[in-house]
């Protein structure tokens, strides 16, 4: 039984790193699992994009990723997610700010008690700028690097060239 309930729990952690796509909205993630959900998305241009529900810039940003991850996925494109917002407020403030406002976005949430340690996971030089993304290519490495409010255009600029033709 011990050992049953062990397999249980090492699926349930590897689902969570994962990220079910059309499940949980939002799943805790510390480093390592942010980086097992990235090597889950190997041969897919993925636009890893970090934001907060304190951060407009971030706000105003999603609704157009969301159209790119629609538009696109066809073709092997896959929006990332990681909200960078305080980990004690994961209940209060963020799950039910996905669920009013971007109740399509699937995200992760770091565990971790400093948003560097996520960030660093792509980006060991990151300046703390919100909103940042990055597009990976297929093999997992960063070709660009978005921070700020940025028009869809550029993030468009950035993808299409990575993607698989139709």
């Amino acid at each position: 039984m011990r050992q049953a309930l062990a397999l249980v729990a090492a699926l349930l952690g590897l689902a969570g790193a994962a990220l079910a796509s059309a499940g949980e909205m939002l799943t805790s993630a510390d480093p390592a699992e942010f980086r097992a959900a990235l090597d889950a998305r190997k041969e897919r241009v993925v636009l890893v994009n970090f934001w907060a529900t304190w951060c407009r810039p971030c706000l105003k940003e999603l609704p157009e990723l969301l159209i790119l991850e629609k538009k696109y996925a066809a073709q092997g494109f896959e929006l990332l997610a990681v909200s960078l917002d305080e980990p004690a407020d994961r209940e209060t403030i963020v799950r039910p700010f996905l669920a009013k406002w971007f109740p399509e976005l699937r995200s992760l949430m770091r565990r971790s008690p400093d948003m560097d340690s996520m960030v660093s996971v792509v980006d060991p030089a990151w300046n703390e700028v919100l909103p940042t993304s990055y597009v990976l290519d297929g093999s997992g490495r960063v070709r660009a690097r978005l921070q700020g409010g940025k028009p869809v255009a550029e993030f468009e600029a950035a993808i299409l060239p990575l993607l698989a033709k139709p």
